[in-house]
């Protein structure tokens, strides 16, 4: 191996330096999957990091927080008896509200309103600590229309302190003025004097307790001295950046799985252009294996080959995904789509241990690749290569096929690892391989139904036969990017189909009229007397109202959606799934989304406890699951007259509106603006509006997968292009002496060409079988595996069957192409060779 570097100085350089754009294909083909792959972890990690630093800005640094589930729903009492405990350093009660405020232009900007004694605060959380503007009160922060602004609100407001902060408090402004600032980082945050946050929003109690402990107590002495009631919880602060975690994780791995398709695929590439470049170096690799270079050094020399273009192509992904994260930070704020980093403007960060990880994943693409060219030119007979007699490709075992996808098909049966689908990214993983294993029986299965009567197309035929082992060699690129771009077209499908269908259910009512947006409930709501107003709006045949609200049922999982509206007819007013269970005895029925069932086990006949802030949780039975895209992790629907009976809470955040006949929609809208007395604070949208709105969104957040379908149907034509070229390579006396006999150029592309196509139609049709079966996996599995909702698989046969035609055309197309240049001059000049 010590002659490794002079060999690769002599064989390799040239090779590279004659054909640059191979090198070039290949490098970057790696370069694209690692760049994808740490792009998005880049911005994820950059994302979380910025969540928990704002995180921890809000809570300060307290050892452990008590807090109810419901927001705002804790006792002021608690307080004095955390205090009075002498397990208790410091204790400093908090109020937390989502506030919607409104800058100068009127747009909304949700901001994070704390309300807190500056007396107690300064030991648990010094830059919460309200620091007077110059000129003001040294007691200024307890003046009650004072607000304290952090540099982020400050700036995403316009405003200077001195100036007037103005929130949105159901349908009217709520002035407030800026008589100073807090140190806190992260997200635009408020605060004020406790008592008068809970006068200005009508809250009675407190939404959690800072807590620092003494010397020598721990968080389970707290726990047991204090006795918390059932839903009260005493947990540490880390929990809440925790939850955002695990709320985002599926999404973060999905994407992180979807990017290394790209690296997949670039690894048949990177073994497509070695094996090119193998075949021709053939005469150079045998006459040195004629004069003592081993098989062993061989392979070596091929493997190192491949290890320097992974290695290359690793550092170009690198840099460019830190580019790519770069760009998305700033454009997107480390949102991607998803909607799980909402307010935050993360700032870049660099991870040496991510970088090493997924350079070592590019150059074990690149290894993996070139792992088959460097097992050809180790099993190389140095004689028979020199005459142009190389070995057929040795036909691989016929149970690996099959062993490949029942394995597959086995690991598409278990169950999520640690909330991940890690045995269905295995399953697909074993698919594809098996599929590829499965080329050969193809080419023959679709050969015994072709019987040419012209000599050139039984030439072509016979031909692509005798060689049938080799169409795996040919064929992977093909069959797996297209087995991929299958599964995804499917997926996308499906899934889209579902999110269609699912936004007709939820949207029955002709006009729908909100006051803020998801995040602002506490502040933007619509207060009882509007919507009775709007029902005696000329126009308006019937109205429902909505209200939404956060239930926090597990401290260690994220918050599920209480809905509750009217549910007169559960088939009907609910996207149901399966019959409704009817009431049973005095609890009151809910009905829960299939997130519910797959994370709480919530299923119709169980009895379920939710806390609404009025006491000890009210238990309820769950009669009924339905189907929510919108919340991932779970929604519980009760009817609203119940809602309000369990909680004497009258406000509505949406109102629907059903016209009368004949009534027009910009009439009725302009009559319920005039019932507000400020009507900017009214968003209005009609059904079909939201429809749009939202397939734009999901659309947009697709995107990447039909980019990564191009790219791996590209990387599958330049891997036949590479493999014929191979091939022909090989051949060129076999084509001299078809030249020889009579057979014009043409016609010997036209025996590749058929070839070509047999070889291709067979890849098109086993990769789309494996499409299908993989879109299986991913809709039934991988799907309701990481966001916990279901759909029924759609099949778009005109365009899987548009992408197969259009692919078996490419197919046959370049590899006629790839036939030119050794079915010249060059072919019949090398018959001379033997002579």
């Amino acid at each position: 191996m010590s002659g490794l570097p002079a060999l690769l100085r002599q064989l390799v350089l040239p090779e590279w330096r004659q054909h640059p754009w191979r090198l070039a294909v290949a490098v970057l083909s790696v370069a694209l999957g690692v760049a994808l792959a740490f792009s998005v972890q880049l911005i994820n990690r950059s994302a979380l990091d910025e969540f928990s630093s704002a995180a921890r800005a809000a809570a300060g640094e307290p050892d452990v927080i008590l807090r109810s589930p419901a927001q705002g729903a804790l006792d002021d009492a608690w307080f004095e008896r955390v205090a009075q405990s002498p397990l208790v350093q410091a204790a400093s009660p908090v109020l937390e509200v989502d506030a919607a405020a409104l800058d100068a232009a009127g747009q909304r900007v949700s901001l994070k309103l704390l309300g807190l004694d500056a007396l107690r605060v300064t030991p648990l959380a010094a830059a919460l600590f309200p620091v007077p503007m110059k000129g003001a009160s040294l007691t200024a922060f307890l003046e009650p229309d004072a607000v304290f602004l952090n540099p982020a609100a400050l700036q995403k407001l316009g405003l200077e302190p001195g100036g007037t902060l103005t929130l949105q408090y159901g349908l009217q402004r709520l002035p407030l003025r800026v008589l100073g600032s807090v140190t806190a980082g992260g997200a635009p945050l408020a605060v004020m004097d406790i008592a008068a946050a809970q006068a200005r929003f009508g809250v009675g109690k407190l939404s959690r307790i800072d807590i620092r402990l003494a010397a020598g107590a721990d968080a389970r002495a707290l726990r047991e001295a204090l006795n918390l009631p059932p839903g009260v919880t005493l947990a540490e602060p880390q929990a809440a950046a925790q939850r955002v975690s695990d709320l985002s994780r599926a999404y973060r791995v999905n994407l992180t799985v979807l990017a290394l398709v790209a690296l997949f695929v670039g690894g048949f590439l990177v073994f497509s252009v070695l094996a090119l470049s193998v075949a021709q170096r053939t005469p150079q690799l045998a006459l040195l294996g004629v004069l003592g270079l081993s098989a062993r050094q061989r392979r070596g020399l091929v493997l190192a080959e491949s290890a320097a273009i992974g290695l290359l192509g690793s550092l170009i992904g690198l840099a460019l995904g830190t580019a790519l994260a770069a760009l998305a930070l700033r454009w997107l704020a480390g949102d991607l789509g998803g909607g799980y980093f909402t307010n935050i403007a993360p700032r870049l960060q660099f991870s040496v241990p991510a970088a090493l990880v997924f350079g070592a994943l590019g150059a074990a693409a690149a290894l993996i690749g070139g792992w088959w060219p460097a097992r050809m030119a180790q099993q190389m007979a140095p004689a028979q290569a020199l005459k142009g007699l190389g070995g057929a490709t040795p036909p691989a075992p016929a149970w690996r096929a099959p062993a490949l996808l029942a394995l597959g098909g086995l690991l598409a049966l278990l169950p999520p690892v640690a909330g991940l689908p890690l045995p269905a990214y295995v399953s697909v993983a074993c698919l594809l391989l098996g599929g590829i294993a499965c080329v050969p029986a193809a080419v023959a299965l679709l050969l015994r139904f072709l019987h040419p009567r012209s000599a050139l197309g039984l030439l072509a035929v016979q031909r692509a036969r005798h060689e049938q082992h080799a169409a795996s060699v040919a064929m992977a690129g093909v069959v797996s990017s297209l087995s991929l771009a299958v599964a995804l077209t499917v997926m996308v499908a499906s899934f889209r189909n579902g999110v269609a269908e699912w936004l007709d259910s939820v949207l029955p009512a002709d006009l729908y009229v909100r006051s803020g947006t998801p995040g602002q409930g506490d502040t933007a709501f619509l207060p009882p007397e509007f919507m009775a107003a709007a029902a005696r709006v000329e126009g308006v045949a019937r109205v429902e109202g909505l209200r939404v609200r956060p239930l926090q049922l597990d401290p260690a999982r994220p918050s599920v959606a209480l809905v509750a509206r009217p549910i007169a007819d559960p088939a009907r007013d609910l996207p149901l799934l399966g019959r409704p269970l009817p009431p049973q005895g005095p609890l009151p029925g809910v009905y829960v989304s299939e997130a519910m069932v797959a994370l709480y086990d919530t299923r119709p006949g169980t009895e379920l406890k939710l806390p609404l802030g009025v006491g000890n949780p009210v238990p309820v039975r769950v009669l009924g699951v339905w189907r929510d895209y919108a919340r991932q992790f779970g929604a519980v629907a009760i009817d609203l007259p119940t809602y309000r009976r369990l909680t004497g809470d009258p406000r509505i955040n949406d109102l629907a509106l059903w016209f009368a006949p004949d009534a027009a929609a910009d009439e009725v809208q302009r009559r319920v603006r005039a019932l507000a007395a400020e009507p900017e604070l009214l968003e209005f949208a009609l059904p079909g509006e939201i429809r749009r709105i939202s397939l734009g969104i999901f659309d947009r957040s697709f995107a990447v997968t039909y980019y990564l379908q191009a790219v791996a149907i590209a990387i599958g034509l330049f891997g036949i292009a590479a493999s014929f070229s191979a091939q022909v390579m090989a051949r060129r006396r076999e084509f001299g002496l078809l030249a020889h006999l009579g057979f014009t150029r043409r016609q010997v592309i036209g025996v590749v060409a058929g070839e070509g196509a047999a070889w291709t139609a067979a890849g098109a049709l086993v990769g789309m079988g494996l499409g299908l079966l993989v879109s299986l996996v991913l809709v039934k599995v991988v799907n309701p595996q990481s966001f916990h909702w279901t759909m029924e698989l759609l099949l778009p046969w005109a365009r899987l069957a548009a992408l197969c035609a259009a692919v078996l055309a490419a197919g046959t197309l370049t590899a006629a192409f790839s036939a030119r240049a050794a079915a010249g001059r060059d072919a019949v000049l090398a018959v001379k060779e033997d002579w």
